[in-house]
C-alpha cells in the first residue's frame, strides 16, 4: 500500500525518483518544517533512539534517509568511532554537510549520495543501523529491510524512528484533523512545493506501523524486534537485531 503513494501524482518518474526530487526542493527549509510539525517533540525521540544506539557500544552507525543529518549528528555524542549517512537526496546532504562542517565533526562522519535498496557496504558492516523517519519513502519495503540485515553485524542493533497513527480516543481523531488540515497550511508556509507535504501526510496514513511492521521485520530475519509507540502513538521507535 505505501509503494502506491508519491509525491507526484502525474509524474512518469517511479517513488524513487519523485521522493529524491521532492526533497531537494524542500531541503532548504526541511529541519524548520520539522520542528513546527513535531512542535519540536522529534527532538526527544531522536534522544531515545541515540540511547538504544548507544547502549550496544557500537564502533561504526549507519544513518539512512539521513536527510540533513540530524540523527547522524545525533549519534556522535556516542562512542562510535565512524558514523555514515546515506541519503537519496543531494540537496538534503549538501544542507547536512555544512551543520556537520559547522559543528566540526567531519572527522567523525561522512555523508553520501546513495540508495538503501541497493547499498556500497560489505555484508556484516556496521555495528549499528538507524532511518529516522525514512523507511515509508522506500520504494520497495522488503528490499530495503533485507539490505539493511545484509549490512548489518550479527548482534547489531537495527532502530527505526518513524510516523504511526495514534488507535485510541481522542489521539487518532486529532492526529487525523491535524495531518488532514493543518500540516498541508504549515508546508505550505515553508515551501511552494504543496505535492511534498501532501505526501508526507498521505504516506504517513498509509504505512504499515506497530504490529504490522513488526511482522515484515521478522519476516526478513530480523530478531528481538519491539515496538514502542510515542507521545500518544504519534510516532513509534522500532528497535532489532540480527542473529
Amino acid at each position: 500500500m505505501s509503494e502506491k503513494i508519491t509525491p507526484y501524482k502525474n509524474s512518469t518518474l517511479g517513488k524513487k525518483e519523485q521522493v529524491a526530487q521532492m526533497f531537494d526542493t524542500i531541503s532548504g527549509n526541511y529541519d524548520n518544517l520539522n520542528r513546527v510539525i513535531s512542535f519540536g517533540i522529534d527532538v526527544k525521540w531522536r534522544k531515545k533512539v541515540l540511547k538504544i544506539v548507544s547502549d550496544s557500544k557500537p564502533k561504526t552507525i549507519l544513518d539512512i534517509a539521513t536527510g540533513t543529518g540530524d540523527l547522524a549528528i545525533l549519534m556522535a555524542q556516542s562512542n562510535a568511532e565512524k558514523i555514515i549517512g546515506l541519503d537519496i537526496s543531494a540537496g538534503m546532504l549538501e544542507v547536512g554537510r555544512k551543520k556537520i562542517e559547522e559543528k566540526k565533526l567531519s572527522d567523525r562522519i561522512e555523508l553520501i549520495l546513495g540508495d538503501s535498496e541497493s547499498m556500497p557496504f560489505e555484508d556484516n558492516y556496521f555495528d549499528a543501523i538507524t532511518v529516522g523517519f525514512g523507511v515509508r519513502n522506500f520504494e520497495h519495503l522488503e528490499k530495503g529491510f533485507a539490505e539493511i540485515l545484509r549490512v548489518l553485524k550479527p548482534n547489531g542493533v537495527f532502530v527505526i524512528l518513524e510516523t504511526s497513527v495514534p488507535d485510541k480516543t481522542p489521539y487518532k481523531q486529532g492526529y487525523r484533523f491535524y495531518t488532514k488540515n493543518i500540516l498541508p497550511m504549515i508546508g505550505k508556509l515553508f515551501s511552494k512545493d504543496n505535492s511534498a507535504y501532501g505526501y508526507l501526510s498521505e504516506s504517513a496514513a498509509a504505512f504499515p506501523y506497530g504490529e504490522a511492521l513488526n511482522n515484515i521485520l521478522r519476516k526478513i530475519g530480523f530478531i528481538n524486534v519491539v515496538a514502542k509507540p510515542q507521545t500518544f502513538g504519534v510516532a513509534t521507535i522500532y528497535s532489532a537485531s540480527k542473529k
